[in-house]
C-alpha cells in the first residue's frame, strides 16, 4: 500500500513539475527512470488549453494531445470562452476551420450543424494522426444532432397527440350529452 501511495505521489509531483521522466521503484527497491514524452505533452497541452492556445497542424510530438486538450477545454468552456475562441479561429485555413468546428460543437444546435459540415468537408485536410480524432468528434456530434432531431420530432408528435386528445374529449362530451338526452326521454315515456 505504501508503494502505491509513493508511486501516486511521485506521478503527481512529476506531472506538476512538467518533467518528461517518471521515477518508479523497481521490485528490488532500486529506482527506475521511465522516459515518457507523452507525460510532458499531456502537461503542456493542459497548460495550453487553460491558456486559450488554439492548436494547429504544425508537426510535433504533442499535436494530438494539444487537440484533445483543446476539445476538452471547448467542452468545459462557457459561452464567453466560446465567443472568444470563435473570434480567434476566424479564417479559411483548414486548421482554423477545424478548430472553430471543435468550439462550435459545444455551442448552440445551429452551431452543431455548421461544425458537423466543417468536420465532414475538412477532415481529409487534417494531418493523418488527427483524422481519427476528428472523425470521432464528427460521429459524436452527428449522434447528438440525431438525438436532437428525435427530440424535435417527439415534441411535434406529443403536440399532435394532445390535439387529437382534445378533439376526442369534445366528441366524448357530445356523445355523453346525446346519451343523457336519450336516457331522459326513456324515463319520461
Amino acid at each position: 500500500m505504501e508503494r502505491l501511495a509513493l508511486a501516486v505521489l511521485l506521478v503527481s509531483f512529476t506531472g506538476l513539475a512538467g518533467c518528461d521522466a517518471l521515477i518508479l521503484q523497481g521490485r528490488d527497491g532500486t529506482p527506475t527512470v521511465v522516459e515518457d514524452s507523452s507525460l510532458k505533452c499531456a502537461v503542456d497541452a493542459s497548460n495550453d488549453a487553460s491558456n486559450n492556445v488554439v492548436p494547429n497542424f504544425a508537426k510535433s510530438d504533442c499535436m494530438l494531445e494539444n487537440w484533445v486538450a483543446f476539445g476538452l477545454a471547448s467542452q468545459r468552456g462557457d459561452h464567453q470562452w466560446r465567443t472568444d475562441m470563435l473570434g480567434r479561429t476566424e479564417g479559411y485555413a483548414p486548421e482554423q476551420r477545424l478548430a472553430r468546428a471543435v468550439v462550435q460543437a459545444w455551442g448552440s444546435v445551429s452551431q452543431w450543424r455548421e461544425a458537423s459540415g466543417v468536420l465532414k468537408s475538412d477532415l481529409e485536410s487534417a494531418p493523418e494522426e488527427l483524422q481519427p480524432l476528428m472523425r470521432y468528434w464528427r460521429n459524436e456530434l452527428e449522434g447528438r444532432l440525431a438525438l436532437q432531431g428525435r427530440v424535435g420530432y417527439n415534441d411535434d408528435e406529443v403536440a399532435q397527440l394532445r390535439k387529437e386528445n382534445q378533439e376526442l374529449a369534445k366528441k366524448l362530451e357530445a356523445l355523453t350529452a346525446i346519451e343523457q338526452n336519450i336516457n331522459l326521454r326513456q324515463q319520461v315515456e
